[in-house]
């Protein structure tokens, strides 16, 4: 077994570990980056890119299926499972092979593969043929996906996202446990693919990452005319049969629903994926999820020179989130001692549902009760929205009474991914809802919508003195 010595080793080559590996050899030092699966980021293997083409598909069959209402007559429409999975793999394969193309045009020396697990502190053992000497260590190893103890003993009925962009076909039925994000895109893709979906909610209800009631009552109701979506309460049991899989869930309300499904999709959160790192031979203090209890301003974990970066510390679990994350892990881990918080931007989330999902700046949950007026816009009589029957949703920005500063936003309509960052470069550079009622709207347009929540929002704090 060879041993070698480093500035800063990167376990983890996603898109946090790249980010890092770059950062600290900008820096002037050695860096080592060591992956343990195959090369090619989450995003582009089984998130983001993936999904998007998923969603796509989707996108097009629900544009023939509405074309009747606009009295265009489609000849028919016929969902090809088979070639709608053959795209999203063809396609997600591509961009894995950017990705893995960039990592392989790093030095040789400065890669290597293998299970990453810590010896001591400063000493890394990557599967049996390398042990890593270094003096600071960035921990990007990503998540994994969660499966509920409900949903146990399914076998190779129980899928998570991850498996679903290996599918040759469509199948007929799924059951999606989670209306989270990930099971909120994949369910009502599937659903608008010709597959029998039920989405199942948790016990408080939520939708996606919205926190705002009168947005999480609206996308019920939303979401529920669109697919069967049984939104509040929690799953009792889950058994294979010589069907598939029967779930049983119990309703908020104390009623049950028993329904037999081809598959059930564990869409239920992901947590970091560090129990096999060994972290237990180190010094580190680790929370009661067995992950480094870090800083989220510098991601230093304690006073060691160990940073957590990306989805592996769960705080923003997303890839622009993660790329600055691990830019600034890379260079805290090689000017260490000398360490600087990270440079966040103003916070901005979408969700590629129909009707999409904005989350800007600071969420109704975290805003104090009083401090703030809610300005709001529903899109069921917008124009441009109408005229493109993409009437449905809310939008909600969030106004500081005293300083009238735009404090976020909770978006559900339609164009809500160009809305939001709208928003979210209105709040990065600090605009009042007098600066942004300033700005052109053009008519007609969705971004009208917008316009009519600020103006909501100015006018309660005109009329309020």
């Amino acid at each position: 077994m060879q041993t070698l010595q480093t500035d800063v080793a990167i376990i983890g080559a996603g898109t946090a570990g790249l980010s890092a590996y770059r950062a600290a050899k900008a820096e002037g030092a050695s860096a080592i980056i060591i992956e343990g699966g195959a090369y090619g980021t989450t995003c582009a293997r089984v998130g983001c890119m993936p999904s998007k083409l998923l969603i796509a598909a989707a996108e097009a069959a629900h544009a023939v299926s509405m074309a009747p209402r606009f009295g265009v007559n489609p000849l028919g429409m016929e969902i090809d499972g088979r070639a709608v999975m053959a795209r999203v793999r063809s396609e997600r394969d591509r961009f894995v092979g950017f990705v893995v193309d960039g990592v392989l045009a790093l030095p040789e020396a400065d890669r290597l593969v293998g299970h990453a697990r810590f010896i001591d502190d400063g000493l890394i053992e990557v599967g049996e043929h390398t042990r890593v000497r270094a003096k600071s260590v960035v921990i990007a190893t990503g998540s994994t996906p969660t499966i509920p103890e409900s949903l146990a003993g399914l076998g190779e009925r129980l899928i998570v996202n991850d498996d679903v962009f290996a599918w040759q076909d469509l199948p007929r039925s799924v059951a999606v446990v989670g209306a989270g994000v990930i099971g909120l895109e994949l369910g009502q893709a599937l659903a608008r693919l010709g597959v029998r979906v039920t989405l199942y909610g948790g016990s408080h209800g939520s939708v996606g990452p919205l926190t705002d009631p009168r947005l999480i009552a609206e996308a019920h109701r939303v979401f529920g005319a669109d697919m069967h979506f049984e939104t509040q309460g929690r799953v009792v049991s889950a058994a294979r049969n010589d069907t598939g899989v029967t779930l049983r869930y119990a309703r908020a309300d104390g009623t049950e629903s028993e329904e037999t499904f081809d598959y059930v999709l564990a869409a239920a959160g992901r947590h970091p994926n560090v129990a096999s790192l060994g972290l237990a031979n180190t010094s580190l203090e680790l929370d009661a999820h067995g992950v480094p209890r870090f800083d989220p301003a510098t991601l230093q974990a304690g006073a060691a020179p160990v940073f957590v970066a990306g989805d592996a510390n769960d705080v923003l679990p997303l890839l622009h989130e993660a790329a600055d994350e691990g830019r600034a892990a890379g260079r805290n881990a090689a000017r260490f001692p000398e360490v600087e918080p990270v440079a966040r931007r103003a916070a901005l989330a979408i969700v590629f549902s129909d009707p999409q999902i904005a989350m800007v700046g600071k969420s109704h949950r975290e805003l104090v009760a009083g401090s703030f007026v809610t300005g709001a816009v529903s899109f069921e009589d917008q124009g441009r929205s109408r005229v493109m029957l993409k009437n449905h949703g809310l939008g909600h920005v969030y106004v500081d009474r005293a300083t009238r500063r735009f404090v976020g936003a909770e978006w559900l309509g339609p164009a809500a991914e160009h809305i939001g960052h709208l928003l979210a470069w209105s709040a990065q550079m600090g605009l009042s809802v007098d600066d942004m009622l300033a700005m052109p709207f053009y008519h007609p347009v969705v971004e009208e919508g917008l316009r009519t929540a600020l103006r909501d929002a100015a006018s309660q704090l005109n009329h309020k003195g």
